[in-house]
């Protein structure tokens, strides 16, 4: 019985021990995360944006070539151009998850799936329409 007993209680402790070490890289993903920024510009860097770690516009740079274009193309091309900088911090996100959590964890997963949601990859699609509008 005394076998038994110390049994359980080291499977416990062990069991302890990994549920505490995954809150600490939970909570050093949420850190990492945190810090990131994802930034991107269009092709001939007239239009810069950075935005922060929820994908929220941190920085708007436009050089003095969009004043050549009507308002409703610049808006566009500052979007597609923050849809980039959010995909990228979206990117940015996964490493940070592969870094500390692990990508095959829940809640790696998790994370990855909620950026990569919320901020997907442009397809090939969208890029060669920019290009017929001269993105």
């Amino acid at each position: 019985m005394p076998n038994d007993i110390d049994a359980a209680e080291d499977w416990l402790d062990s069991w302890a021990a990994g549920v505490n070490e995954q809150a600490e890289r939970s909570a050093a993903l949420a850190r990492r995360v945190a810090a990131l920024t994802g930034s991107a510009q269009n092709r001939d860097g007239s239009i810069k944006v950075t935005v922060g770690s929820a994908g929220q516009v941190e920085a708007l740079e436009l050089d003095d070539r969009v004043q050549q274009l009507r308002g409703a193309e610049l808006s566009r091309r500052i979007l597609v151009v923050m849809r980039d900088a959010q995909a990228s911090l979206a990117r940015q996100v996964a490493g940070q998850v592969q870094a500390t959590v692990g990508a095959d964890t829940e809640t790696g997963r998790a994370v990855i799936h909620s950026f990569e949601t919320r901020f997907p990859d442009r397809d090939a699609d969208n890029d060669a329409e920019d290009d017929r509008r001269g993105r």
